[in-house]
């Protein structure tokens, strides 16, 4: 669509167009069909292992689990996000499909990011604890001295991942629902039904107040943006202290561990937190700084007689906004590849599914049902052989 001019007279921002290009009418509506292709299979096949497949779980695989639960939701709203994209600035706001969109699938889409955020902290603690207490380099972490050990201890139980899981569930919902909630009927639906009644020109489902939001929503924005970083600082400090609690393990010679698997350990660490870095970080930073400027932009135009033809001028920033979004929602389909390439287990029993290890199958089973004990025994006992506690740490 050709964009035209911003007016030179004053008018309501929310009264103005958005003017969709190629990246929203193209790109958005095939990235989130192939979201849709891989993230379904992917998850559904990732719960199956986790739930059929093995039968002793760690307090990390209870953590993936839900994780894989949340993803399979993310997924399920793909097609309704390929719709709205491609079709949502010829929906009116009254329409069915939009109605789906702002009181349906805008809660699940920010439900999925916290709690994926949460959890994979949750799993950055529970393999820091798991170090920290199985383990000894050539002095203590200070977090062993700050800490009391029973909360190093209750990080790596079962029970304990099963009930913050459930914590976490309730958490996202009870926040996020109410104001989803606010934002679909009072922010997007009432301006919506204020001009209907003035007779003033019909919004679409696409457009500035379903995009930007108002005033509540975007104050409510502010806390939620602070709450991500201080969980993204801990999952970094939590695994740059057990960086570096490995590399003062490794300069302890009374340590007999190879170096192959601390390697491993410290690659699965930056395979974390590059899916955490590269999916919601970018995101997060550019979300106030588009408030902020939506908010300037608000103040700047007052209001007057509506025109309905001119493109609004954050149309372009609203784009960007949404393919920002789109890479916290492509989480969903890589996280299943993150799960094969950092948990043993899970790869084993993926590769049996699929009868791609029939080649000494009966010595691999052999192996990995020892290892896995031994993991269970790490967890659950707290074994104190350095070795096996990061090999713990690898799945």
């Amino acid at each position: 669509m050709e964009e035209k001019p911003f007016p030179p007279t004053n008018a309501s921002i929310f009264e103005l167009s958005l003017c969709p290009t190629a990246a929203t009418l193209f790109f958005l509506p095939t990235t989130y069909t192939l979201l849709f292709l891989t993230a379904l299979p992917g998850n559904a096949l990732s719960l199956w292992v986790f739930l059929r497949r093995i039968p002793t779980a760690s307090p990390t695989h209870i953590y993936l689990t839900h994780l894989s639960i949340s993803n399979l939701l993310l997924s399920l709203t793909a097609p309704f996000l390929v719709a709205y994209y491609a079709r949502g600035s010829a929906w009116t706001r009254n329409a069915v499909q939009c109605q789906i969109v702002l009181h349906g699938i805008t809660p699940v889409l920010h439900i999925n990011i916290y709690i994926s955020l949460m959890i994979l902290t949750c799993v950055a603690l529970s393999r820091f604890a798991a170090l920290i207490q199985n383990t000894h380099a050539s002095r203590p972490s200070t977090c062993t001295m700050l800490l009391p050990n029973a909360f190093f201890s209750r990080l790596t139980r079962v029970s304990f991942a099963h009930s913050t899981c459930i914590v976490v569930w309730i958490v996202s919902v009870g926040a996020i629902v109410p104001v989803t909630v606010y934002y679909s009927v009072k922010e997007a639906m009432g301006s919506n039904s204020e001009e209907t009644q003035e007779g003033g020109c019909m919004e679409m489902c696409y457009s500035p107040a379903v995009e930007i939001g108002g005033s509540f929503s975007a104050t409510l924005t502010v806390p939620v943006i602070t709450l991500f970083f201080i969980f993204y600082l801990m999952v970094l400090m939590s695994y740059m202290t057990v960086l570096r609690h490995i590399k003062r393990s490794r300069r302890n010679n009374s340590i007999t561990n190879s170096h192959s698997l601390l390697s491993r350990v410290l690659r699965n660490i930056v395979v974390i937190q590059i899916v955490l870095s590269v999916c919601l970080l970018p995101y997060h930073i550019f979300k106030p700084i588009f408030i902020s400027l939506a908010h300037d932009e608000e103040l700047t135009h007052s209001l007057s007689p509506q025109i309905c033809t001119h493109c609004h001028p954050l149309s372009h920033l609203i784009e960007l906004k949404n393919c920002l979004f789109l890479l916290t929602a492509l989480r969903g389909s890589t996280d299943p590849v993150m799960y094969f390439v950092l948990d043993r287990t899970f790869r084993t029993q993926t590769l049996k599914l699929f009868r791609c290890n029939k080649k000494n199958d009966g010595k691999r089973h052999m192996f990995w049902s020892i290892t896995g004990s031994n993991i269970q025994k790490v967890e659950h006992l707290g074994e104190t052989h350095v070795a096996t506690a990061t090999m713990d740490l690898s799945h």
